[in-house]
C-alpha cells in the first residue's frame, strides 16, 4: 500500500468531481483540488490543497500533480481536456483515471497512448459508463476463453437529469457513435430499431433502443465476442433529449439524486446465456466509488498479471467479481443470474 495519500482531482468542483472528493475523504485520502477556476476550488474546502491549473498550460498541470499518487480527471467535455491531463500524468509517472462517457475519446486514448504509457496505468471510462458495464460483462464471460457469440449490456434508468457536460457531449457526438460488429470496432450513426428487454424485477420488460455507450469501447479491448451491443430504455433518452429536463438535484445526505438504475450484462454462447446485474442510485454519484476503488487497487497492486501498466479496461486489469462485491451493498447491489 502506498504511503502517499495525496490524490489530485482535476475538475474537483464539477458535479462528479465533488462526489470523487467526498469519496476520497471518506476512505482516508487527501484530495488535491484542481481545475481552471480558483474561486470555485477555494469554495469547496479551505482545509485542502488548492492548485488551479488549465489544460492550456502544461506547467500548471505539472504543479497540480506534483507529489500526487494519482490523478482522477473529472473535467469534461473530455474531448477538450483528456489529452492534456493524460500527458501530465505521464510526465508525473502517476496513474490516470477518468469517468468519460465519450466513446470517441476513450477510443482515441486506447489507440494513441497504448505505445506511450510505459509503466503508467491509464484507465479511461472508469465510471458508471465504461467501467460498470465492462465489469459486469467480464463476470458474465465466466473466465471462459471461448469467444462469445454476443455480449449485450442493457441500461434501465427511471429517468435521466443530465449535467451540463452531458448535454454538451450529446450535442457534439450526435450521429457519430462507436459500434462493434463482426469482430470489428467502427464509428457510424445510431440505428434506432426498438426491441424489448426483459430486465430483472422490479424493472421488468422495457422497450429499448441500441445506444452506443463507451462500454462498447472498453469491452472490445479485452472480451472476445463477435458482437458487442449496448441498449437503453426509452424514458432516460426522452429526458436527455428534452431541453427542459433539469439538472440532478440532491435527495439524500450524500448528495445523490433519487434516480435509480439497473444494468444487466448478458453473454451468449450458442444456446446458453450467463447474466450479471447491478442495481443502484444516481449514475453520477456511483461513478465516484468505482473510480476510487479502481485507483486504490492500482496503487496497492491488486491487478491482474500482465495488465499492471498501459491503457487498460476495468475487466482486464481487475478481478471483476471481487471488485463488484467490494462495492456491494454500500454503493450498489450486485448479483450473478
Amino acid at each position: 500500500m502506498t504511503s502517499n495519500r495525496n490524490v489530485t482531482v482535476y475538475g474537483a468542483y464539477g458535479h462528479t468531481g465533488r462526489f470523487v472528493v467526498a469519496e476520497l475523504l471518506a476512505r482516508g485520502w487527501t484530495p488535491i483540488l484542481s481545475g481552471r477556476d480558483a474561486d470555485k476550488l477555494n469554495a469547496l474546502d479551505r482545509r485542502l490543497d488548492v492548485r488551479p491549473a488549465s489544460v492550456d498550460d502544461a506547467s500548471s498541470l505539472d504543479r497540480a500533480f506534483a507529489g500526487s499518487a494519482a490523478v482522477i480527471h473529472c473535467a469534461g467535455p473530455f474531448a477538450d481536456t483528456s489529452a492534456a491531463v493524460v500527458e501530465a500524468a505521464l510526465r508525473a509517472e502517476i496513474p490516470y483515471l477518468d469517468p468519460t462517457a465519450e466513446g470517441l475519446v476513450a477510443m482515441n486514448t486506447f489507440e494513441h497512448y497504448a505505445a506511450r504509457a510505459g509503466g503508467v496505468v491509464i484507465l479511461p471510462a472508469m465510471g458508471f459508463y465504461g467501467g460498470l458495464g465492462d465489469l459486469l460483462a467480464t463476470v458474465a464471460m465466466d473466465n471462459d476463453d471461448a469467444p462469445a457469440d454476443e455480449v449485450r449490456v442493457g441500461f434501465a434508468l427511471d429517468g435521466w437529469h443530465p449535467t451540463r457536460g452531458t448535454r454538451i457531449t450529446g450535442q457534439r457526438t450526435a450521429g457519430r457513435r462507436v459500434f462493434y460488429s463482426n469482430n470489428r470496432l467502427e464509428v457510424g450513426s445510431d440505428p434506432q430499431e426498438k426491441t424489448t428487454w426483459n430486465f430483472p424485477a422490479p424493472v421488468g420488460a422495457q422497450e429499448v433502443v441500441p445506444l452506443s455507450t463507451v462500454d462498447i469501447v472498453t469491452m472490445s479491448r479485452h472480451l472476445r465476442a463477435r458482437e458487442i451491443r449496448t441498449f437503453m430504455n426509452l424514458a432516460p433518452i426522452a429526458d436527455l433529449r428534452n431541453p427542459e429536463t433539469p439538472a440532478p438535484v440532491a435527495a439524500d445526505e450524500r448528495g445523490r439524486s433519487s434516480q435509480s438504475f439497473l444494468v444487466e450484462a448478458v453473454v451468449r454462447r450458442g444456446g446458453k446465456e450467463r447474466r450479471a446485474v447491478a442495481r443502484g442510485r444516481d449514475i453520477y454519484a456511483v461513478s465516484a466509488p468505482i473510480l476510487v476503488e479502481a485507483m486504490e487497487r492500482v496503487l496497492d497492486g491488486r491487478t491482474r498479471a500482465g495488465h499492471a501498466s498501459g491503457v487498460v479496461a476495468a475487466g482486464a486489469i481487475f478481478d471483476a467479481e471481487d471488485f463488484l462485491r467490494a462495492l456491494s451493498p454500500k454503493h450498489l447491489e450486485y448479483e450473478v443470474a
